[in-house]
């Protein structure tokens, strides 16, 4: 499948809800990494991460990937998305990101997800109390640091 191709169908699968059409575009032992639910191994917990996890907090999701680009073994797409909160506390409130998706691809399809994107932000449309905002903060940057690629910066 090409690239262009796999985002569209990615960004379907979200918002359909449909874990299994979104598992499907994985290898066997790919990886989705959320910035809010961490790394998700296997079609089972990448099913189960979109299916339970995304739609059991929010409702609504919007998912505009932007300007794809790939050279067979990576793509790269930015992107809009945006989610209803079912949360305690933040229920009906509308979230709104913008961020950057990096696709690691083998045999066409994704081995590993991950993203970037400022996290805090949609959390504080949500109303987050601060204290909770800091305690997710405080594990974001230990996640992060615990990277041993980051050592050399770490160290000064």
């Amino acid at each position: 499948m090409e690239f262009e191709q796999i985002v569209k169908e990615f960004t379907a699968a979200v918002e359909a809800g449909d874990g299994t059409r979104l598992a499907a575009l994985f290898t066997d032992d790919g990886v989705y990494h959320d910035t809010f639910y961490g790394a998700n191994q296997g079609h089972a917990a990448i099913r189960d991460m979109l299916e339970k996890r995304f739609y059991g907090d929010a409702e609504r999701f919007k998912w505009e990937m932007r300007d794809p680009v790939c050279n067979g073994s990576i793509g790269y797409a930015r992107w809009r998305f945006s989610y209803t909160s079912r949360m305690a506390g933040s229920e009906g409130k509308r979230a709104v990101a913008e961020g950057m998706s990096c696709f690691e691809l083998e045999g066409g399809k994704i081995r590993r997800y991950t993203e970037n994107f400022q996290g805090a932000l949609a959390l504080v449309q949500l109303d987050y109390p601060p204290e909770r905002l800091a305690k997710l903060l405080r594990r974001w940057a230990a996640e992060q640091n615990a990277d041993p690629a980051l050592a050399a910066h770490l160290a000064g």
